[in-house]
């Protein structure tokens, strides 16, 4: 017998599919980027299938922000590397 409720993956692939409208109407270079967000999204699937009670686009839009954090994150620790940080920064 098979499954009433679909998965979190065939929910973000539908809302992904949603907001290809959207992304048809970016510029190029816009695309590529609005792309690696989509990308971004689906890299957490695991981890929202556990969250089945949430609304799954703010689960797409967690995973993205989560995403972009670590990235955040490590563009900060190659920043501080390669000042050779010895100490906290005023700008930081």
């Amino acid at each position: 017998m098979g499954r009433t409720i679909p998965t979190y993956r065939l929910h973000l692939e539908s809302i992904l599919n949603d907001w290809m409208d959207y992304r048809r109407a970016l510029r190029e270079k816009d695309r590529e980027v609005f792309d690696r967000l989509l990308n971004k999204s689906r890299q957490h699937s695991s981890a929202a299938s556990y969250c089945a009670h949430l609304d799954p686009s703010i689960l797409a839009i967690l995973s993205i922000l989560l995403e972009m954090e670590r990235d955040i994150e490590a563009l900060k620790r190659e920043r501080s590397s390669a000042a050779g940080d010895s100490g906290p920064r005023a700008d930081s």
